[in-house]
């Protein structure tokens, strides 16, 4: 049966228990807060896409031994303004609204001008992060939620450009030990210049009685010039070590002229966004010591990475696993239409052109300026890598592929930064819906899968243990979706190191595929 991806789902805002099937860790106490799109159409207007779909929020609280469940829509200035109106009346990425064609020819004048300049949507449906002790609903936007994760009910609207010259930011910052955040985004033609805008957020002051937003004290790390003054690159992530922070610019670019133009050209934004094969990636890198870009130049060629999955330094080398596209067939399929199944084969009619893979890069940090043009500079024995020398200063690099079909990476993240070996994934074949979640082994090449008959699971979350020795000691979260009512969807709890089932927590009620989360653990 095929997940219907156009159905506005239910939200049940009060707790419901969860029947417990074996038996939960006792030292598993948290909330798992995930977010994705949940409402597509609204009076007889429907979204194009379903990235744009309005956000619903969703919980599994674990206490105790006990779980309940809840679910919200995100109740921002767009969701308020699509009830109102009774159809969709703010636009996003891949739906352009227009307004009733009853309204009259002031507020149709109105409606073009915020197009021009385009003031973006606040519905935040990819993913939760922490700026000090506070949580929000975000997109890629300059606009987030701050949402209360226990109940999921919608607080304050913040708006980054009240503290940084940011346009876009990317929905998978960083965190440090000692509670600081790390993002970065995009700032489009200031003062003449685009650029990509590395910022920290210090954690919140425990003294303060009255404890001020974080984001206050926010500190600009680091900008780096775009390419095109007018066609940035998109992105989604980018990877952290203890010296250097790394950006892909990668050639899916965003016109911003086109986007100025497309009200009224009537296309939507998605449109402008366009991936140029010809073109090549820039690996940046930057160095946290002197917040400034070290002087050799990194390139490899087109791609679409949304994912990074880690980096460490190793040996001199700084080494960068990411999820590669060879395309950007993966946002063309996400389009409903593409979501809709075949009338013959009952599957989806949109697939993808280009298969996810796991790519390693291999960064040699020092220069050798005895080395000839031509040669491979990557001097790790591990790693078929390999970064040739262009000219003094310029290198070119040709990944390692280790594995194929892997989407949605996390780790245990008290190895952020540092070298990993298990990293825990979604399978992806030519199908939108993941069936199958698996742990690589990057050392041995191992993988170890969980999957059932009519079973959609989400993004895995690993879940340390306490004390643990082991980078595998503790457990795997993800919610497993049912096409059918009669079954239960569920959150799957699997033993880390095995990848063997150690409970389920089923749940009667509507559960939707979502995009990522944040599992919160309870305080003691």
């Amino acid at each position: 049966m095929q997940y219907d991806y156009s159905r506005n789902k239910t939200e049940n805002p009060d707790p419901i228990k969860a029947e417990i099937k074996g038996t939960l860790p006792d030292w598993l106490q948290g909330t798992l807060v995930r977010n994705g799109p949940g409402m597509f159409s609204v009076g007889e207007t429907s979204y194009n896409h379903w990235f744009d779909g309005m956000a619903l929020l969703h919980s599994f609280t674990i206490k105790d031994g006990d779980v309940f469940f809840r679910s919200r829509y995100l109740r921002g200035d767009t969701y308020k303004s699509n009830m109102e109106a009774k159809r969709i009346v703010v636009s996003e990425m891949g739906t352009m609204a227009y307004p009733d064609p009853s309204n009259s020819l002031i507020s149709k004048a109105i409606k073009f001008l915020s197009h021009t300049v385009p003031d973006f949507t606040d519905n935040c449906g990819n993913n939760i992060i922490k700026y000090g002790d506070d949580f929000y609903a975000t997109s890629e936007t300059n606009y987030i939620r701050k949402i209360d994760p226990e109940t999921l009910e919608t607080q304050d609207k913040v708006d980054y450009l009240k503290y940084i010259a940011v346009n876009l930011v990317t929905s998978h910052p960083h965190y440090d030990k000692d509670g600081s955040t790390y993002n970065m985004g995009t700032t489009i033609a200031e003062k003449g210049k685009t650029r990509y805008t590395i910022f920290r957020v210090p954690p919140a002051e425990e003294d303060s009685d009255k404890k001020k937003p974080v984001l206050k004290s926010l500190e600009v790390i680091c900008s780096v010039p775009c390419r095109s003054l007018l066609s940035p690159s998109y992105y989604h992530s980018f990877g952290i070590t203890d010296n250097y922070i790394i950006f892909l610019e990668q050639p899916l670019k965003l016109d911003i002229l086109k986007m100025a133009t497309a009200y009224m050209r009537g296309v939507n934004w998605a449109s402008c966004l366009n991936f140029q094969p010809e073109d090549n990636t820039q690996i940046h890198l930057i160095d946290r010591k002197t917040c400034k870009p070290v002087s050799t130049k990194f390139f490899t060629n087109a791609l679409v990475v949304y994912h990074h999955v880690n980096a460490y330094e190793d040996d001199g080398h700084l080494v960068v696993d990411v999820i590669a596209y060879k395309d950007n067939s993966l946002y063309e399929m996400f389009y409903l239409a593409s979501l809709q199944p075949n009338s013959s084969s009952g599957e989806a009619k949109g697939k993808l052109t280009s298969k996810p893979n796991y790519e390693r890069f291999v960064l040699p940090l020092q220069s050798d300026k005895e080395a000839e043009i031509g040669n491979d500079l990557v001097k790790l024995k591990s790693t078929s890598a390999t970064a040739l020398k262009e000219k003094e200063g310029k290198l070119f690099c040709f990944p390692e592929t280790l594995f194929k079909g892997a989407e949605l990476p996390r780790i245990n993240y008290n190895f952020n930064g540092k070298k990993h070996r298990y990293v825990y994934v979604t399978y992806v074949e030519q199908s939108p819906v993941p069936l199958k979640i698996m742990k690589l082994d990057i050392e041995t090449k191992q993988q170890l899968y969980w999957g059932e008959d009519d079973c959609w699971p989400s993004e895995p979350v690993f879940i340390p243990a306490p004390n643990a020795v082991e980078e595998d000691d503790g457990v795997v979260l993800t919610v497993v979706v049912r096409p059918y009512p009669e079954k239960s969807s569920f959150l799957l709890v699997l033993d880390a190191r095995s990848f063997k089932e150690v409970a389920r927590a089923c749940v009667t009620a509507d559960l939707h595929i979502d995009m990522h989360g944040f599992f919160i653990p309870r305080r003691t």
